[in-house]
């Protein structure tokens, strides 16, 4: 009997443990094996150079200027995507008329629901080159509209000034990923039984308490998972970058460059495909650092209902 079960399983699991393997780890583990060559990606030869390209990581000013406009994007934009979809799933479910803490979603709900969707349909570059001609300064939408309403004093190179370039980038980031995490936070507020927010409003809590102290928390799990998604969105950033920057990418002056861009450059345009590798052995580290540093700050006691 204990054999026959055995085998079952040994069936079951081998083959899509081997897959994984196959096709998960081994991928991770060439990749840094090349980190440790000087591989220049056109010959099945590589030499060995040890830690000779992780050295001239440390000494790349590209590498430092990408590390940091990497660590501003992993602040803002989490938080402020986070922080907007709560809000408009918020909006969504508690902003209708009806008083007490219970669910009173608002007038259109689902027609706002797909409205906030539908930056999702669109491939990253599509919203690249759309937000290029947003961005243009002579003739582009944002400036267009600014000087209809009378804002001129507003208009902008948002592209061509170092100063605002990566806050721009951000910008779209956060507008094209923000509708998936409204539908996700959205789905886990309807989730949770109406009796705790109606028992909250007979004892007297308004909505924005009900919010904090019975929504929050037991949607909280979904919020650790979308902090840790969007970090790595914000750790990576290279297609919006490669689009809306045009050639050379990551410009003006290196301020919106990201870690993808010298990977991109010393891999494609220079052949050192293993020094760029290193780079991408760096980003594979920082990720999971993120992720498990995320996960470590925002855990919370579950709450069962």
């Amino acid at each position: 009997m204990y054999h026959g079960r055995r085998r079952f399983l040994a069936v079951f699991t081998i083959p899509p443990l081997a897959l994984y393997v196959i096709f998960v780890l081994s991928p991770y583990a060439q990749a840094f094996y090349l980190s440790l060559t000087d591989w220049r990606g056109y010959s099945s030869q590589a030499k060995f150079v040890g830690f000779d390209n992780f050295r001239k990581l440390f000494d790349d000013d590209a590498f430092w200027a990408a590390l940091k406009n990497n660590a501003v994007m992993l602040v803002v934009i989490p938080a402020a995507t986070v922080a907007l979809a709560l809000l408009l799933a918020g909006l969504l479910n508690f902003g209708g008329r009806q008083r007490g803490a219970g669910l009173s979603p608002v007038r259109g709900a689902n027609i706002y629901r797909i409205l906030f969707f539908f930056p999702q349909l669109l491939s990253v570059s599509i919203v690249g080159v759309l937000f290029q001609f947003v961005y243009t300064e002579n003739g582009g939408l944002l400036n267009g509209v600014l000087k209809a309403v009378g804002l001129g004093s507003l208009t902008q190179d948002w592209m061509g000034d170092s100063h605002i370039a990566l806050f721009s980038v951000m910008a779209v980031i956060i507008w094209s990923g923000m509708g998936f995490y409204v539908v996700l936070f959205n789905a886990a507020m309807q989730s949770i039984p109406s009796e705790l927010l109606e028992a909250a409003a007979l004892d007297g809590a308004g909505k924005f308490s009900a919010f904090f102290r019975i929504t929050l928390p037991l949607m909280w799990e979904r919020v650790q998972v979308a902090l840790v998604a969007l970090g790595i969105v914000a750790l990576d950033g290279f297609a919006f970058v490669q689009i809306m920057t045009g050639e050379p990418p990551g410009g003006p002056d290196n301020s919106t460059t990201v870690l993808g861009v010298p990977l991109y450059e010393n891999a494609f345009q220079y052949g050192r495909f293993g020094y760029a590798t290193a780079f991408g052995v760096a980003l594979f580290f920082l990720t999971m650092s993120m992720a498990v540093l995320t996960f470590r700050l925002s855990r919370r006691d579950r709450v069962e209902y």
